[in-house]
Formats: structure tokens, sequence, C-alpha cells
């Protein structure tokens, strides 16, 4: 644990660790530990005070309650408290896990106090390992007094290469068990260990563990397994969520200008590239339903590359300073499983209170400003799609020259883009495009949205089915004619939207 590494007498004498990898912080902890020389002791509440560094530890009698577990580290624990005074310095740690939600009791929120001005004045040092925030409203459970003394640390997502030692380990230990048949390329090795980033250690060593024991082989037949199990974990967590993309660009209809730009940076998130810096993204503003997040979708067939879209909702949290932190993780996670494409849908609504007064305390702007810092200071092939409907709440912040490579405007589909997108639908449905008279549908079409006009080819499909008939350029252009389009029912919105676009913007088709 780096933290303890670089510590100096009374600089830190608690740290917090917050996690689910309970495990692996306590890994990490004895490593130090034993590389620095120092005792450690661990406290639970079901076996009390025991040698963190022992064999087979005793735990203290009588230490299980955790107001005697403190007043024992801090007057009877001799090697523990005697240490700090040693020439080499080799203070001692003791780690306290879950401790957070038995600090309602007097005696203990005393009983810790009192353990960290002992290991500030002997160079020691308290680390409270914690599951997640207690329901204390006051921050992790904490009392102030404690806060103001305590850093925070979290586990870092392991490299490559720790990747690729786990997923070894891994297939050693069910090896051991029974027989395992290995058949991998020192390249196909590869692009499982880079298809597993972004993951937890223990998340990968299930993984691993998952794949080969189910036929008893490893080789490179099983990265869609791998591939798949890594998306139904990312899912799990509820901030970022895996999105189907098309096939390739012929499947979308229009956007001819973004296409063209797409192409010209198909190989732009790719290693190796060192002269010319990867693209960071593009802002999507426009009309709604015309095909923003199409637009997103359409980046990712162009580049081949997953589309994770960030549920900004789900990063909202009741605690002080959880909000930011999921954030963080969240932006952190998407860096390690680069290269990707980061769609961020309606952006405006994500940070609704960024662009003005807001009745949250801040939480909003001090969210919208970590993500600012993010983009402009990232260095990892992430490539963010932002869209927006509302031009009038988006914070001006965003709209600024280098905050994006581009913004482009997604206006309603002309006609040569919506033969296309009635042809793309048509076909998507079992249906022939060469039988159904092209230049009425385009006529009758107008003015209408992607997404409007697939939804006239669903209806149109359902009415025939009802009545047994097949489908015909009358029966579309008649379900076409009973429901007004976007355009009409707000025509001077989507005029207004245009005006301010002209100039501002490249236009998408």
């Amino acid at each position: 644990m780096s933290l303890l590494r670089t510590r100096t007498a009374g600089v830190v004498p608690c740290v917090t660790v917050q996690t689910f990898e309970e495990d692996e912080a306590i890994d990490l902890l004895r490593e130090a530990c034993r590389a620095l020389g120092c005792p450690l002791r661990f406290w639970t509440v079901l076996s009390g005070v025991y040698d963190g560094l022992a064999g087979r530890p005793e735990p203290v009698p009588d230490s299980q309650h955790p107001a005697a577990a403190l007043h024992h580290l801090n007057f009877q624990d001799a090697e523990l408290l005697s240490v700090g005074g040693a020439a080499d310095g080799a203070a001692g740690v003791a780690c306290l896990i879950d401790l957070g939600e038995h600090l309602s009791d007097a005696r203990t929120r005393r009983g810790l106090r009192d353990l960290i001005s002992t290991m500030r004045r002997s160079g020691g040092t308290v680390v409270l390992i914690d599951h997640g925030s207690p329901d204390a409203a006051d921050g992790g459970g904490l009392p102030a007094v404690v806060r103001a003394h305590a850093r925070p640390f979290e586990l870092s997502l392991p490299t490559e290469d720790e990747i690729e030692g786990i997923v070894r380990s891994a297939v050693r230990r069910l090896h051991a068990t029974t027989p395992i048949q290995v058949e991998l390329t020192r390249a196909e090795l590869g692009s499982i260990v880079r298809n597993l980033r972004g993951l937890r250690r223990r998340e990968i060593e299930r993984v691993m563990i998952d794949v080969a024991a189910d036929d008893r082989r490893l080789d490179a037949s099983d990265l869609p397994r791998v591939i798949g199990q890594k998306r139904e974990i990312v899912q799990s967590g509820g901030m970022l969520e895996y999105v189907d993309a098309p096939a390739s660009l012929s499947d979308i209809g229009g956007m001819e200008n973004l296409k063209r730009w797409l192409r010209s940076r198909e190989h732009a998130l790719d290693a190796g590239r060192s002269r010319i810096e990867p693209p960071r993204g593009v802002l999507l503003l426009g009309v709604q339903g015309a095909g923003k997040s199409l637009c997103a979708k359409a980046i990712a067939a162009a580049w081949r590359r997953p589309l994770l879209r960030m549920d900004v909702g789900a990063l909202y949290d009741k605690y002080i300073g959880q909000s930011e932190k999921r954030l963080r993780e969240t932006l952190d996670q998407a860096e390690l499983m680069s290269p990707i494409i980061l769609w961020i849908d309606e952006i405006e609504k994500a940070f609704a209170s960024a662009a003005g007064a807001s009745n949250d305390g801040g939480l909003s702007r001090r969210m919208f400003g970590a993500l600012l810092t993010w983009m402009q200071e990232h260095r990892a092939p992430v490539f963010l799609v932002a869209t927006a409907n509302d031009i009038e709440a988006l914070p001006p912040e965003l709209l600024r020259k280098g905050r994006f490579d581009e913004i482009f405007f997604v206006d309603l589909p002309g006609a040569a883009a919506r033969a296309q997108i009635l042809s793309i639908h048509l076909r998507r449905r079992g249906e022939d495009p060469a039988s159904f008279d092209a230049k009425k549908l385009v006529a009758a079409s107008s003015g209408f949205s992607g997404a409007e006009i697939e939804q006239a080819v669903l209806s149109s499909m359902h009415e025939v089915h009802e009545q047994g008939e097949p489908l015909t350029t009358a029966k579309l252009v008649s379900v076409m004619k009973s429901s007004p389009p976007l355009s009409v029912t707000m025509a001077e919105r989507i005029e207004e939207l245009r005006a301010w676009a002209r100039g501002r913007c490249v236009m998408a088709d």
C-alpha cells in the first residue's frame, strides 16, 4: 500500500479504505507491513484483536467489543506501542474492519480518537476498512473530528501486467484440481487481457474460472465469453451500460457529413499513433428524435469500438462526497477499458443545475466541473459523445472551443436521407423497398424525423397485419398523413434551434 510506504511520522495517523474488495485491501496491507518490518494488528467484531502477520494468530481474549479492542490497542499492546520509538521508525499499524457502524457508541468514538492520537505521536497508522457508507448522514459514519485526521485511500484497478498474472494464477489453481487444456498464442492471451481491463481483481479471477471450468479448455474461442461476462459485470454496477451498435454505417440513413468525418478518423483511437493526438469527443445538438442517439452508435460502428453509456442519474448519492467519488470511479473505469466510445445522453438534463442557480447545494456544478476537468486532462483513448436537445440548458463552459473536437447539429432528414431511412426500416422488417413508390413516401414523410419514419412503418405493418393485407405505399402514406410530425407541432421551437446552429455547428447531414 503506497500510502504506508511513503508515510512520515505524524503525517498519516489515520487512513480510510472504502471498498467491496476487502480481501485485496487486507493483502496489500499485509504486504506493506512485511516490507516495512512493522507490526500489524487486525480487529473484527467476530474475532477481536489478532496479530495480522502471524501464521495462526490467537485473538486477544474479550476484545470483540470495539471499545474493548481500542482500549487494548491504546494501553496494552506493548509491541504495537513500543515500536514507534525505535531507531528504524517502523511504527505499528492497527487495522479495524467495519468499525464505522459501531461509532454511534460514545466509548468507541472516544477510543478511536485516543488511538489516532497515540499513532500520531508514535508515527503509526490506524487503517479503517469499510465496505461502504453506513446509514450515518455525516459521511462514512466517521465523526468530523476523526475525518479531520483521516486520509482516504482508493484501491487502484489492476494494470495489464497484473491482469495477466491474475489470469495465469486462476488457470493454474483450476488446473491443479482438474487438468485444463490451454491453447493460446501470445497475441490471443493479450487480447483476453485487454478485454479484462476495467475489472477488479476478484472479478477477473471469477471470469477466468467460469470460462475455463465450463469445458476444461482455454483458447481463442473463449474470447466472446470473456467479453460477455465482462459486459454483465459492468452493467450490474449500474454506472456504465454496454450499447449494441449497428454492424456498419450502411445501416444508418443520412448523416453524410458525420460519416465523412468519422471515416477520416477511423483509426484515431488505435495505439501507436504518437504523432497524432486521439480525438476527444463530439457534442451532438439537434431536434428531438432526429437521430442523435443513432449518431453515437454510428461512431461505434465506424470505429469498431465498444459503446458504453454513462447513467449520470445513477451517480447521484444522498451522502456528501459520494456522487463525486462515483463519477471519478466511473471515468477511471472508462479509461481502463479504453479504447471505447463513452456516451452521455441528454447531458443538459444530467447536469441540470450546473448552468444556473441550484437547490442541490452546488452538487450538479461540482459534478459538472469534475467532468470538464476530466475532458480537458484525460489521456486515455476514450472518445466522449454527448447529446443534447435544449441549447439554453447547456452551461456555456461546455461549448467552449477545446472541450470537443466538433459540435454537430442533427437536423430533420432531407429527402435523400428519408429515402435511405425508409429503405432501411422496410428491409429490416422483411419488405422489398423496390416494391414501394419511393417518391410518394419521401414526399409524404417531409418534416418527419428518423424515429417518426420508423414508427410510421411499424404502425402501418400492425394495421395491415390485423386486416390480413400486404403492406402498400398507399397504407404508408395514409398513416403518415394521419400523424403530424414534431416539426409541425413544435415548428417555432425547431426553427429557433436551427437559427442558433447556423454558423455555430457543423451540419451532420
